[in-house]
């Protein structure tokens, strides 16, 4: 049998981590929600086939993403293994399908009921090493624009480890080790003086 490949694709939407899921049209599982993925086609590489549901999602593909782990396939049938991957993206540059069968629809993860094939068990492992990673790398940086404010940029951080970070401690870390850097470009925000705009040093 072909392995599975399934994708758990997080964005930030207003403040929270939230996850790409699609509306199953058919047994099993019809009506429930689920990762979006597939049987790996002829002749078509795991590395591949992730690229492929990708973009056949959030017609994107020049974004973050990486193999996550191999899982023992449930119910699926069709399948012994199921490799899962994991990509980060903002939010605003990807293109959702519009169909209105197999929909995909964005969900908060602090909102999330049962998901069909217990995708759950795939979705927390990923959700841990997006944690894991955000202390010893800067992949914060999949989730934002090339140029952001600080203020965006400990939103993307408090997003993903669902807890408030010290504003004064936080901004020290990253000017401070060099993990980002200044612009000379600035962007006016509300009723406030204009926010200045930074980048990651690499």
């Amino acid at each position: 049998m072909a392995p599975a490949v399934v994708v758990v694709i997080f964005t930030v939407l207003e403040g929270r981590l939230s996850v790409l899921l699609i509306e199953r049209a058919a047994e099993p599982c019809q009506g429930e929600w689920a990762l979006p993925g597939g049987l790996l086609q002829p002749n078509e590489t795991l590395d591949g086939a992730a690229s492929r549901k990708l973009q056949d999602e959030t017609g994107l593909t020049d974004v973050f993403l990486e193999q996550l782990y191999s899982f023992d396939a449930t119910d699926e049938g069709n399948a012994d293994i199921v490799v899962a991957y994991f990509a980060l993206l903002p939010a605003a540059q990807a293109r959702l399908r519009r169909e209105l069968e197999w929909r995909p629809a964005w969900h908060t993860l602090r909102d999330l009921d049962a998901l069909a094939f217990e995708n759950e068990q795939i979705l927390t492992y990923a959700r841990e090493r997006l944690r894991n990673k955000l202390a010893y790398t800067n992949v914060a940086y999949s989730f934002l624009p090339r140029r952001f404010t600080l203020r965006e940029l400990q939103g993307v951080y408090e997003a993903i480890l669902e807890e408030p970070v010290d504003k004064r401690n936080f901004r020290r870390r990253m000017v401070g080790l060099g993990i980002v850097q200044a612009t000379n470009e600035t962007r006016k925000e509300g009723a406030h003086r204009p926010a200045r705009l930074y980048e990651f040093s690499s």
